[in-house]
Formats: structure tokens, C-alpha cells, sequence
């Protein structure tokens, strides 16, 4: 039988936590996040720049949270703060060109943020 949900031992590890500090906190986006993460690796979510890009424009103050990977077609003109599973090379170059901050999901999930701060990306 084939592995359904995620193999790598950080990855569980993290979605055990991200569920344990929503429930900690009642926060909903931690319980949301965690799910994602448990699905399928094959269902995984990504996002490129060019899109960050546009969901900067839209909500400027926002944290932006992606239970994926963030790839690097694209470019950034604004400056944007991201949490995600995994970053391609060139996306964390471009984001920090950008003055932004990429920040893996280990990194955010210990630290405190407004509930209103945090936009997730599916």
C-alpha cells in the first residue's frame, strides 16, 4: 500500500504541533493548516510569486500562511511576509530582494500573531 499522507518525520512532527497549538489557542488556522498538511503530498498546494504579488496588492498588512511550496515564476514589487512548507531557491532570493521575509511553517507556528494578521493560501 502506498503512503497517503506525508512520509517525511519533520512534517508530521510539525502537523502534530500545528494541531495541538490550535486547539491550545482556538485557533482555527493552525486545526486548517495541520489538516492540509495531512492530506496526500501528491495534493499538495503551490503557489507562484506572481500571485503573491497580486494578494500583496489586495491585503497589504497580512501575513500570508501556505501549506505548500512556494515556487519563483514571477516577480515581486511589494514587500511580503510568507510562512510555507518549503521555498524554491529562487522565490526565497526574489522575496528577499524584496525586502520580504520567508519564513518556514516551524518558524511562525511559535510565534504569536493576531488571528487577524494571518491570511491563509490554499
Amino acid at each position: 500500500m502506498k503512503a497517503t499522507g506525508p512520509t517525511k518525520k519533520p512534517t508530521r512532527e510539525l502537523i502534530v504541533r500545528l494541531e495541538k497549538l490550535g486547539k491550545k489557542n482556538k485557533s482555527a488556522i493552525w486545526v486548517k493548516v495541520a489538516e492540509i498538511l495531512s492530506k496526500p503530498r501528491r495534493n499538495r498546494a503551490s503557489i507562484n510569486l506572481w500571485r503573491l504579488n497580486k494578494l500583496a496588492k489586495k491585503f497589504p498588512s497580512k501575513t500570508f500562511v501556505m501549506p505548500g511550496k512556494v515556487l519563483g515564476k514571477g516577480d515581486l514589487n511589494h514587500k511580503i511576509t510568507i510562512a510555507a512548507l518549503e521555498f524554491s531557491k529562487e522565490a526565497r532570493e526574489k522575496i528577499e530582494a524584496a525586502k520580504g521575509k520567508a519564513m518556514l511553517l516551524e518558524e511562525i507556528a511559535g510565534m504569536k500573531a493576531e488571528k487577524n494578521t494571518l491570511q491563509l493560501i490554499k
